[in-house]
């Protein structure tokens, strides 16, 4: 879909009580969309997700929603929520209308350790939300909690490393339960930036309740699949700055997070390279994937 239905931009229409002139796709010639809105002489934009049909797409959609309103309850740099039809009574298929945050998820093409902190710095302002799990925002012991990452590894065929990580896993002690607002899919392209300037994280619908660790050690992942592992000891530099003490269990978390990703990183590959930074390739992120593997187990053995 190249273009949102009728049905939907008239209900944005109703909602925001102006016509929509013009939808610009900000996926690969698909949603969500970004609506120029007429009124007032001067251009207005909203964000319009939509979804298809399915119980799936309804729960993804609340989890969003009740995400974006605890961020915004608590001033965490997010969209804010304008309208949403869950069930596509209104709209034809399940939406959602939130604010536009300013600035681009490009990915620059070289690390840099201020905006790596500034990373570990924004999760942390999201970790100090105390919250309990609800209906719309689940318990959540890893990244991506909806894709089962198992089930890869083992169609794929284990390597020697995979099974190593997998049995660690298995044995290692599980931290304690921690309630705070998780966004769940935290790496580069979720965050918008203006210059140098976090301006906020967007795409909450694996969002939840759990420990920090669950972001942080997937902001880490993704911090060395981009730039290396020393980009991923800014990142966590900048989380225990910003929250004044130290991070918890953090091998462990690591080890979750790189069993949080497909066992062919070119499944991931074409998302990571629409973000820009650094020219990217299968060996080069899957041999930076498994060094950061690698010193995860080498921290629980210690």
């Amino acid at each position: 879909m190249t273009r949102p239905a009728p049905a939907a931009l008239d209900w944005v229409a109703s909602v925001v009580g102006a016509p929509v002139t013009g939808a610009d796709a900000l996926r690969e010639g698909s949603g969500p969309w970004r609506l120029r809105l007429a009124g007032g002489g001067s251009a207005r934009t909203v964000v319009l997700r939509t979804g298809g049909p399915g119980g799936e797409v309804r729960e993804r959609f609340a989890t969003e929603v009740a995400a974006l309103e605890a961020a915004a309850e608590r001033g965490v740099a997010a969209p804010r929520v304008i309208a949403y039809d869950l069930d596509g009574t209104a709209a034809g298929r399940p939406a959602l209308l939130t604010s536009v945050v300013p600035g681009s998820s490009r990915v620059p093409t070289a690390a840099d350790p201020a905006r790596m902190r500034a990373l570990g710095a924004a999760a942390a302002a999201l970790h100090s939300l105390p919250m309990t799990p609800r209906a719309a925002l689940p318990r959540r012991s890893r990244p991506l909690a909806d894709v089962d990452f198992g089930a890869l590894r083992r169609s794929h065929g284990p390597s020697p490393l995979w099974r190593r990580a997998t049995e660690a896993f298995a044995r290692a002690a599980v931290p304690d339960e921690a309630g705070v607002l998780v966004h769940g899919d935290l790496w580069q392209g979720n965050t918008m930036w203006d210059g140098g300037t976090l301006t906020g994280i967007v795409d909450w619908d694996s969002a939840g309740v759990g420990h920090p660790g669950v972001d942080l050690g997937s902001l880490r992942c993704d911090a060395a699949l981009y730039f290396g592992e020393r980009a991923a000891d800014e990142v966590l530099s900048g989380w225990c700055e910003a929250s004044g003490r130290a991070a918890g269990d953090t091998a462990y978390w690591d080890l979750v997070a790189a069993l949080s990703t497909p066992p062919d990183l070119a499944m991931w590959l074409p998302a990571l390279t629409e973000q820009g930074g650094p020219a990217l390739d299968r060996a080069t992120v899957a041999e930076r994937r498994d060094r950061f593997l690698r010193a995860a187990l080498h921290g629980l053995d210690a």
